[in-house]
Order: structure tokens, then C-alpha cells, then sequence
């Protein structure tokens, strides 16, 4: 069933039907517009939450932020972020796959709407005047027919008149024969004109309008079409994403496993562990043996407690969790370190051999350097003339026992690390040195002098510094376990060791240490162990490879390449029958393995 046949007569509803179809199809597009700003909306509002959730850059060293509850947070903040990303992808899918797609497509629609309608009217109005000839040959073919009839009533009324001449008989037949025949032609004329009309107009209603009315029909069949793929790719916009949507969720799902609660109270205890041992127990003062009292004779007074030995800290608060309980004067200060007792204490209870306070506390006063008071005197913000934070120090004596050992050991790890990278450089500089020696044409030796000065300069300090702090290591109980660290290091790649094994200085160090770590790199081929290429490359150019450590090589030659180029300029490879040197970078095309 077509629109032509059902619906000839209907032109319009068909008009109005099309119209409505397109304002649909424009409503949709709308609604996908606001979808897609309520999408872009909701994205920006969790960019902007993750970013001001998510940890800053000064921030990733605090302490919280090695406990698996935080990364796991932080785990969540990332994927919310991500997940933030998806809804963008949403919001331009749906933009672009809908709105501008049914926008371009609907403009397209009204153009050819429009046409349609446009021979319709056309056709509409060729009927109409065809219509309009008729009826004008049928008012004029009736006209002249009423005329034709009077003038013929009017000839033969002057026939059968006895007082009208023969020549008016004559003229009024005459008349009435001229007046029938433009009758008859008239009637000819309408004749044709109606044959005419019922011709177009069989035409107009049997072919011309329902074929506009089957265009239009097939125009709002594909418009309903284009607009139901609409409608699912609104689905599909958001299916499409729904895995990686899904994996953002998941995500935040293993984050919440990943917390490890043992885990988290091991760090606390390991980022917090101070080191010091407990307090030991008061010693009994026996008054009835004699001994000497601190304040008077005529009273029974106060003993010596950890109170009067602190002198001037009387006023602070000294308790691990109470900021308002008031000290007796018996009470015992933790981790505080009072002055030598005095002699008026008088000697030891016969009953102890030692005072276990006095050698707690001179024990704690070994490791610490600063007083440190209490956990809380530690946390405070606010400072008076007698309670300031205790001064930061290159040896980091300021820590707790256990925390200083730490940072120590971290700091020897970065210096070892600084120093391997100081050793790396200066064997390049080495190698591009006796390169140049052998080559001068491809540079200047003495133009590398200064870097090789300065690299060697960089090393001895870095030997010094890596010294002073396994020193302060050793002192704070560490294990030394960082002294493989200092021989790895300066004997590796041939290096000599400014420092004897004891640790004692060595008065025939070498004063050039690039000489030293440079003289028998050939020989670190020999030590090392056979390592697999990691790709090949074809030389452009030859290369003579005169100098030592070098190794020659012809244009199009196809080495295997061992190491990289670390920006020193040469690349390690490697010939089939096992020879490997070192060759310009700059002369041979690489391809590594994938």
C-alpha cells in the first residue's frame, strides 16, 4: 500500500504528517544536545573531583602515603578520573554520531520535502488553469448560445411580421446564421477545453500527484529509518564504552582488596619506630637508711623524681596521651634526658647495684643527640622560648634511633646511585677520548679535558660523601650492609677504590680516576657474561676501528647490537663469530627488537 493510491486526496495530511516527522526528527536532536551537556557537565565535575582529591606532587613523599588504604584511594581517584574520561567519550560519540549526523541529514530532508511540494504546487496550479480555460470556454459557449438563440426568435418574429420589409427579413436571418455558428464554434472550443481538462486532470490524479505522494512516502519512510538508528546508537553510544566503564569499576573494586590492613600497621610501625628502649623501674629510696634528702631536714619533703631532674621543663607536658593530667612529682618523663644526678642524692641503695632510671636514661642519651621530649611535644605548632623543634642535621641525629638508620640508608642509596652515573659518564668521556687520540679526525681530545676533570671532581666527592655517611650509618648501629654499595661501585668497569677493604685511606689512589676506571674496560668483555642482541644494524659507512675498544666495520655490514647508545655516541655490537666493540652511532642504521 502506497500513499498515491490511499491516499490521492489527502495532500493535506500528507503535508502536515512530514512536517510533524521533521519537528520530530529536530526535538530528538535537541534532546541528544542537552543529553550531551548534562554528559560533558557530569565529566568536568569528576575531573575537577579527582583532581582536587588526587595527591599532589609535594605530597608523595608524606608518610600516608606508603599504607595500602591511601594508594587504594588514590587507586579510586585515578579511576574516577578515567571513568570521567569515558563519559567525555559519550558526550562526543553522541555529538557526533546523532546530533550533527541527523542535523546535516534533517536540512537534507527539508530540501527534498520542499521540492516535492513544490511540484505539487506546480501541477496544482497547471490544473488549475487548465480548469480555469474550460470554464470560461463554458460561460462563453453559453453566452453565444443564448445570443445565437434570441437572434434566431428575432428573424423569425420579423418574418411572420406583415409590416417588415423583405430586406430586414433578410438581415435578422442573417444575424440569427451568424450569431448560430459563433454558437457552434464556442461550443467546439468548449468542447476541446473540457476534453483537455479531464485529460490533465486524469493525468494530475492518476499519475503526477501520487508519484509526489510515493516520494514523499519513501522521504518519510527513510526519515523514520534514519531517525530509529538514531534512537539505538543512543544505546550503543554508551555500550561501546560500557567495557572500559566496567574495568574503571573493577579497578576501583581491586583497589578495595588491595588494602591490607597488617600490612598498613607494619608500615605505621616502620615509618614511626623510634628505636629507644623503655624505661627501666624506679629505684626504691629507702629515707630510713639515712639518705640524704633533696629539699629539707624538718620535713619529710619530696624525693628526687624525674621532675626536679628536668629543672627547667617542669612546666611541660611530658605524657604520651594526656595533655591535662597534672605530674607528681614522683611521675617518670619518657624519652627526656636529665643532667647528671648530684652528688647530694647521696650513693646507691644498698639494695641496687646500679640506678636503672640514671641508666636508662644515659643510654637514651647516647643515641639522641637533641632532647626530644614526648610524641606530642614532638607534634606541637605552636612554640615557646622553651619548647622549640629540635634542629635538622646533615647526619639526621634529630630522628628517633630506628628512623635515622633508615635515612641514612636511603640517603646511601642515592649517593651510590649519583656516584654509578658519574662512573658511566666518565667512561664515555674515556672512550671518546682514546677515540679521538687515535682519530683526530673526528675530534678534539683536548676539547673532553675539562668534562673529564669535572666528572673526576664529581666522583671524589661523591666517594667523600658516600664515606661520611656509612660513617654516621656505623654509629647509628647500622649493619653496614651499604659497603658493597662503595666496592661495586668504584671497582667496577676497572675503577680503583680510593679506600682500602678496612676502610683505612689509600695513599696510592690514582689522582685521574677516569684513567684508572677507563684503562682495562677490554677486559669487562672478557668478565661479563655473553648478552643477548637486542636488535641489528647495517653500517652506512666504513669504519676503520683503530682504536682500542673499537671494532672495525664495512659499509652495508650487518652487526648485532649489544648496548644501546647511552649519548656518549657509540653503540656496543657484536660480529657471528663473537668479536664486539664499540662503533659511532651516527654511522649505522638501527633497528632494534620489538
Amino acid at each position: 500500500m502506497d500513499w498515491g493510491t490511499e491516499l490521492w486526496d489527502q495532500y493535506d495530511i500528507i503535508e502536515k504528517h512530514t512536517q510533524s516527522g521533521l519537528e520530530l526528527v529536530e526535538k530528538y536532536v535537541k534532546f541528544v544536545k542537552e543529553r550531551t551537556e548534562i554528559e560533558q557537565n557530569y565529566a568536568k565535575q569528576l575531573r575537577n573531583l579527582s583532581k582536587k582529591y588526587n595527591l599532589k606532587r609535594s605530597s608523595k613523599d608524606e608518610p600516608e602515603c606508603r599504607l595500602s588504604s591511601y594508594q587504594s584511594f588514590l587507586d579510586i581517584v585515578n579511576e574516577m578520573n578515567d571513568y570521567a574520561g569515558q563519559r567525555e567519550l559519550i558526550a562526543e560519540n553522541l555529538m557526533m554520531n546523532i546530533c550533527i549526523d541527523l542535523t546535516k541529514y534533517l536540512q537534507e530532508l527539508k530540501q527534498e520535502r520542499k521540492t516535492y511540494l513544490m511540484e505539487a504546487k506546480k501541477a496544482q496550479q497547471s490544473l488549475e488553469s487548465t480548469y480555469k480555460q474550460l470554464d470560461n470556454s463554458k460561460k462563453r459557449f453559453e453566452r453565444e448560445w443564448r445570443e445565437a438563440e434570441r437572434a434566431a426568435q428575432y428573424a423569425e418574429k420579423t418574418d411572420q411580421d406583415i409590416n417588415a420589409t423583405k430586406a430586414d427579413v433578410e438581415k435578422a436571418k442573417q444575424q440569427a446564421h451568424m450569431r448560430a455558428h459563433v454558437a457552434e464554434e464556442c461550443k467546439n472550443d468548449y468542447a476541446a477545453q473540457l476534453q483537455k481538462y479531464n485529460k490533465e486532470q486524469n493525468q494530475f490524479y492518476f499519475n503526477d500527484m501520487p508519484l509526489i505522494f510515493n516520494k514523499l512516502q519513501d522521504l518519510d519512510e527513510r526519515r523514520v529509518q534514519k531517525l530509529a538508528q538514531g534512537y539505538i546508537l543512543f544505546s550503543d553510544t554508551e555500550k561501546h564504552v560500557m567495557p572500559i566503564i566496567g574495568k574503571c569499576l573493577e579497578g576501583i573494586t581491586k583497589a578495595g582488596t588491595n588494602v591490607n590492613e597488617k600490612n598498613d600497621s607494619m608500615v605505621v610501625i616502620e615509618q614511626n619506630k623510634s628505636g629507644f628502649e623503655r624505661p627501666g623501674d624506679l629505684e626504691f629510696e629507702d629515707y630510713s637508711q639515712g639518705i640524704n634528702r633533696a629539699s629539707s631536714d624538718s620535713s619529710l619533703g619530696t624525693p628526687k623524681g624525674p621532675m626536679d631532674l628536668l629543672g627547667k621543663n617542669r612546666s611541660k607536658n611530658f605524657w604520651l596521651f594526656s595533655k591535662k593530667s597534672k605530674l607528681s612529682s614522683s611521675t617518670l618523663t619518657p624519652f627526656s634526658t636529665p643532667p647528671a644526678p648530684s652528688p647530694a642524692n647521696g650513693p646507691p641503695s644498698p639494695k641496687f647495684g646500679r640506678d636503672p632510671l640514671s641508666y636508662c636514661l644515659k643510654e637514651i642519651n647516647k643515641t639522641v643527640k637533641p632532647r626530644i621530649s614526648s610524641f606530642r611535644t614532638l607534634r606541637r605548632s605552636k612554640f615557646t622560648p622553651e619548647r622549640t623543634m629540635p634542629t635538622v642535621t646533615e647526619d639526621f641525629a634529630h630522628l628517633p634511633p630506628e628512623q635515622r638508620r633508615k635515612r641514612l640508608q636511603q640517603k646511601l642509596e642515592e649517593i651510590c646511585k649519583e656516584l654509578q652515573k658519574e662512573v658511566d659518564q666518565s667512561e664515555a668521556l674515556g672512550k671518546m677520548k682514546d677515540v679521538y687520540e687515535k682519530n683526530p679526525q673526528m675530534g678534539d681530545p683536548a676539547s673532553l679535558a675539562s668534562q673529564i676533570n669535572q666528572t673526576s671532581q664529581n666522583i671524589e666527592r661523591l666517594r667523600a660523601e658516600l664515606n661520611k655517611y656509612e660513617t654516621w650509618l656505623a654509629e647509628a648501629g647500622g649493619r653496614g650492609d651499604t659497603l658493597r654499595y662503595k666496592t661495586h661501585t668504584f671497582n667496577n668497569n676497572g675503577a680503583h677504590d680510593m679506600h682500602s677493604p678496612d676502610g683505612a685511606h689509600s695513599d696510592e689512589s690514582t689522582p685521574d680516576a677516569s684513567q684508572a676506571i677507563y684503562a682495562e674496560f677490554d677486559d669487562d668483555f672478557e668478565d661479563e657474561e655473553v648478552t643477548a642482541p637486542i636488535g641489528k644494524c647495517t653500517a652506512m659507512y666504513n669504519f676503520p676501528g683503530a682504536s682500542e675498544g673499537t671494532i672495525s666495520m664495512q659499509e652495508g655490514e650487518v652487526l648485532a647490537v649489544v648496548e644501546e647508545d647511552k649519548g656518549d655516541g657509540w653503540t656496543r655490537v657484536r660480529r657471528n663469530n663473537g668479536d664486539e666493540g664499540y662503533i659511532p652511532t651516527s654511522y649505522v642504521t638501527i633497528n632494534l627488537n620489538k
